[in-house]
């Protein structure tokens, strides 16, 4: 059982670049926001600096990736909100019982923001435009579902893996 672990242990670099892409993604959002912002808030009173009209829009879709890939990060972390007042009571194959079946709720959830999401990106948001930038589609609004339910499916599918191995393997083999 151990071999099997061991070969499926060698795609570990995969979780590590994909965590490493979304957490860049989410720097490069975060950099853009506050520029973006900074730069409306001043145009609104130096005369020479620029408020375009597109800012409103643009931060918001910006916050509203990063908020989806930022929740996907927290879940390869384990950084999630969580209820653990009463673990140290509950006997530990019950408490890993509960995270495994948090963990498939949470994988199942993925699934639906891949499906719906991508539904409503291609289906609603394609069909409109921002408002300050009319030829801009509102896709990219909705796109941040389905691309957060993606990374919500890798790094749930290493987490599950990781229950797996502490499940099969003992302390000394791992």
């Amino acid at each position: 059982m151990s071999g099997f672990f061991e070969r499926v242990d060698k795609i570990k670099p995969v979780f590590d670049i994909t965590y490493k892409i979304v957490l860049f993604a989410c720097k490069l959002l975060l950099i853009a926001d506050i520029f973006i912002t900074t730069m409306s808030v001043i145009g609104r009173y130096v005369s020479f600096v620029p408020d375009p009209a597109w800012s409103e829009e643009v931060v918001l879709t910006c916050m509203s990736y990063m908020a989806v890939l930022s929740a996907a990060l927290a879940i390869r972390r384990g950084a999630h909100i969580r209820m653990t007042a009463l673990d140290r009571y509950i006997p530990k194959p019950v408490l890993l019982f509960l995270d495994i079946l948090a963990d498939v709720c949470v994988l199942i959830l993925a699934f639906v923001m891949i499906t719906v999401g991508w539904k409503y990106a291609a289906g609603l948001g394609a069909k409109g435009t921002y408002v300050s930038m009319p030829w801009l589609s509102r896709f990219w609004m909705y796109f941040p579902v389905p691309v957060a339910g993606v990374a919500m499916v890798i790094f749930e599918l290493e987490t599950l893996y990781n229950h797996m191995k502490k499940i099969f393997l003992k302390e000394g083999e791992a």
